[in-house]
């Protein structure tokens, strides 16, 4: 079993031989048990191997969404979109509200979703994308990069707008979404309203373009309200005061 590298049957077998019941199995129910141990380990390294390419930024998960703030969630929507058939469908989101509302934390607890459910995925900022396509450009691999990114089930482009667009940014963006349009699955997170996304591209025909085969076919989530992280500082403060008056 070592030698096959069949290390989840092998830690099973291990650990039936430690069990006096195991004697009342029958020989198919013995290997039944090996074969679905073997099966789960298999599994549980591949999660893992997908966890650890998709780099999420924050560690999230779509049971752990808070819904007692006010921010204007839809929960249908939300439980929705957590059974994934939305990446099948090679469809999009767009994760639009204030800086500080928890569109990266949404976000990536989406993708460790769409992992746990098979998916590959990857997070990255908006402006890091573009930089890589300008270093593998100058050093030869935009093809490859390209090729790489279009490998993705589920993209998530955190930042939409933040940086200024050059004319070769716009062009590098339309080859992606271009190539990803119904073919995979594109999150974008923003601060900025959707209406506002034409003006921060810049270039009215490219702009027309990348839109087009971004938001045509996107689920839009609107997050409203304060930022989280003065909502949790507020907390904290709250909590000293009470700690003082005892």
């Amino acid at each position: 079993m070592r030698e096959l590298n069949l290390l989840g049957m092998l830690q099973a077998f291990e650990g039936l031989k430690q069990l006096p019941e195991a004697e009342n199995l029958s020989f198919e129910e013995r290997l039944s048990f090996l074969i679905e141990k073997e099966k789960s380990h298999r599994e549980q390294r591949k999660l893992e191997g997908r966890l650890k390419k998709a780099k999420l930024r924050l560690s999230a998960c779509m049971e752990d969404i808070d819904y007692r703030t006010s921010r204007g969630l839809d929960k249908s929507l939300l439980r929705e979109l957590a059974k994934g058939d939305w990446i099948a469908h090679k469809r999009n989101l767009a994760i639009i509200g204030p800086t500080g509302t928890g569109k990266s934390y949404l976000a990536c607890a989406l993708a460790h979703k769409a992992c746990l459910l098979g998916f590959t995925a990857q997070f990255i900022k908006l402006s890091r994308v573009l930089e890589q396509f300008s270093l593998a450009r100058v050093e030869g691999n935009y093809a490859k990069l390209l090729k790489d990114f279009c490998k993705i089930d589920l993209l998530v482009l955190d930042d939409w707008g933040s940086s200024p667009l050059n004319d070769q940014h716009r062009q590098d963006l339309l080859e992606l979404l271009d190539d990803r349009y119904d073919r995979l699955s594109t999150i974008v997170t923003s601060q900025y309203d959707i209406k506002h996304w034409h003006k921060l591209i810049g270039d009215t025909t490219l702009a027309d373009a990348i839109l087009d085969r971004l938001v045509h076919n996107a689920y839009k989530v609107i997050i409203k309200g304060d930022s989280m992280r003065k909502i949790q500082a507020k907390s904290i403060e709250a909590k000293e005061v009470e700690l003082k008056k005892k």
